[in-house]
């Protein structure tokens, strides 16, 4: 997957990533210009499937489905490009654990610090669409970051590449005596 297929695994998990973002884009939309109460700013999908906005193990899959494609798709980086691409994995191991917080507490109903549902650590700080609006978005930056540095790297990044990614290596000119 990191060599041959890391261009078309890389454009299929960002797919994924795209249209998670954009419906919590949608949500926010709903909120803050449209003005409706959170209860009903389900997104997209959530407005045909409201169970989906409120399923713990829906967002959970997500998270984890997130941290397995981070960690499957890094060995295909090198040089700077690894090096934000690891920031996004770090990261999104933190989201990935607010995830299974709120998964267990949904299941056992028992809820922290003193909630009436189960609450996230910053939760405690930030509303929850806030909070993940920003954890979408301090993940999602890095692995912006990592791609372009991907798709162009230098010299050396390009030797360390097993993947063809960032096309064929351009030719050194040669200089005519």
């Amino acid at each position: 997957m990191n060599h041959r297929w890391h261009r078309g695994a890389l454009g299929a998990f960002m797919v994924v990533v795209l249209a998670h973002w954009a419906e919590h884009l949608v949500q926010a939309y709903q909120i803050w210009v449209l003005g409706w109460a959170r209860p009903e700013a389900r997104g997209v999908l959530g407005q045909f499937f409201p169970w989906l906005v409120t399923s713990e193990w829906m967002h959970y899959g997500y998270a984890l489905v997130m941290i397995i494609g981070l960690f499957l798709l890094r060995p295909g980086f090198a040089g700077r490009a690894r090096t934000w691409w690891t920031v996004a994995l770090v990261i999104q191991f933190w989201h990935h654990i607010e995830h299974l917080l709120l998964l267990v507490q949904a299941q056992t109903h028992h809820f922290l610090f003193g909630a009436a549902a189960p609450t996230s650590v910053l939760q405690i700080v930030y509303p929850r669409v806030e909070l993940h609006l920003f954890y979408n978005s301090v993940v999602f930056l890095p692995m912006v970051v990592a791609m372009y540095l991907h798709l162009r790297p230098n010299r050396h990044e390009r030797e360390l590449m097993d993947c063809t990614c960032a096309g064929a290596a351009p030719q050194s000119a040669t200089v005519a005596a």
